[in-house]
């Protein structure tokens, strides 16, 4: 093995490669302890296809990869040649995989929903509140050495209290971040989504009692007929949607246009669900607006002009990028790749923090494709598994 492969458990039966570093132990723990040797890519740059292919070789029983690799039919008839069972990519998204090409190679596909909620949609608050009161233009004003003290006119941002916050997918991640919202900041909340959220109304709605029993100003909160009306009515737009052929460049020129000139737009869903193009000439063109990315069309790169402008904060994809949650991901990956090589059947409930103690369901946490492979489930209703994928991608519901 070469230096920039680390080898854990060498004498394990089931060869697995990972093609970064994970956070924390448990995830090795539990594959060491199915008879698996691990092998990990030590360096801190992405692995072309043609490298991972070579890394799979000729014995091959699993992989974990990460969501900025493209996973095609050539990597999945390596992984069939080699004599897998399952991929599992170290995210909620999937779009980097080819679905199809998975299952005709007979490799169940994995993914790792249900323990970054919290996370990703914190960050899309914090984006939220640093797009609003312009701390990143701040911050950099001051380690410039620019600041002579306190002036009544500086870096004047924009109040949240009481504004409205359009939320265009309303799944787990929508979900939290809007109550996150509405609790946090007393906002009004319009969502978008292919179905209605009863669960985040309700608890708008009591809410909305709790604030009336205080003699205080209620919320209002509805479900939007469109994008445009949604777009047009909100102070602030928080993207939670998945990247699929009707969500790419959702957020165009004209969409643009339909928003408020001094509107935030934050995205922490899929770089490409956005028009960096478009957003560019937006921002040169309204430098009230305001924009915090997390994610970008072209990841890592840039569109041409984005890290010129003021108004927008812009983060290299931290969204899921706590102590916490990393682990727990890693973990979850663990045990898609352990449940499979072990025959054991594919879980669709949808808690899945289970995993994350000390005796964890005997089943997968989470196999995107486990239908179309005729997986056994843990429980008999397939539906509640399948809508939870949908949830836990962030899909417009």
């Amino acid at each position: 093995m070469k230096p920039d492969w680390q080898v854990h458990n060498p004498d394990g039966n089931h060869r697995v490669i990972v093609t970064r570093r994970l956070p924390g132990t448990q995830w090795l723990s539990i594959l060491e302890e199915a008879d698996c040797r691990i092998e990990v890519w030590q360096a801190d740059h992405q692995l072309d296809s043609g490298t991972i292919k070579t890394a799979i070789g000729a014995d091959c029983k699993a992989a974990i990869g990460m969501l900025s690799e493209k996973w095609g039919p050539e990597l999945f008839s390596a992984l069939q040649a080699a004599g897998a069972k399952i991929y599992c990519n170290y995210a909620v998204g999937f779009n980097n995989i080819d679905i199809d090409a998975a299952t005709a190679a007979g490799i169940a596909v994995g993914n790792t929903p249900g323990v970054l909620t919290g996370a990703t949609a914190e960050l899309a608050v914090a984006l939220t509140l640093a797009a609003a009161r312009r701390i990143g233009e701040a911050e950099r004003f001051l380690r410039a050495g620019l600041f002579d003290g306190w002036s009544p006119t500086l870096f004047l941002g924009r109040l949240l209290a009481g504004k409205t916050i359009g939320v265009v997918g309303a799944g787990r991640i929508g979900t939290a971040y809007a109550r996150i919202m509405v609790q946090g900041f007393r906002t009004n909340l319009i969502y978008y989504s292919r179905r209605p959220n009863p669960e985040l109304e309700n608890f708008v709605s009591a809410y909305n009692n709790f604030l009336e029993s205080q003699g205080q100003k209620t919320l209002t909160c509805y479900r939007a007929s469109s994008i445009e009306e949604l777009l047009q009515k909100s102070d602030c737009v928080s993207l939670h949607t998945s990247l699929n052929e009707h969500t790419h460049h959702l957020i165009d020129a004209s969409g643009l246009e339909l928003m408020k000139k001094n509107a935030i737009l934050v995205n922490t869903s899929r770089g490409p669900v956005i028009d960096e193009t478009a957003l560019v000439e937006h921002c040169r063109k309204y430098p009230e607006f305001r924009a915090g990315l997390d994610v970008f069309e072209n990841e890592p790169r840039l569109a041409p002009g984005l890290n010129e402008l003021e108004n927008l904060v812009l983060l290299p994809h931290l969204g899921s990028a706590t102590n916490w949650t990393r682990r727990a991901m890693a973990i979850l990956a663990a045990m898609n790749l352990v449940a499979i090589l072990k025959g054991w059947p594919v879980w669709n409930r949808d808690e899945l923090e289970v995993f994350l103690g000390s005796r964890p369901p005997a089943a997968a946490p989470s196999i995107i494709n486990a239908d179309s492979l005729g997986l056994p489930f843990s429980h008999q209703s397939k539906l509640k598994k399948q809508d939870g994928h949908k949830a836990t991608a962030g899909r417009l519901l």
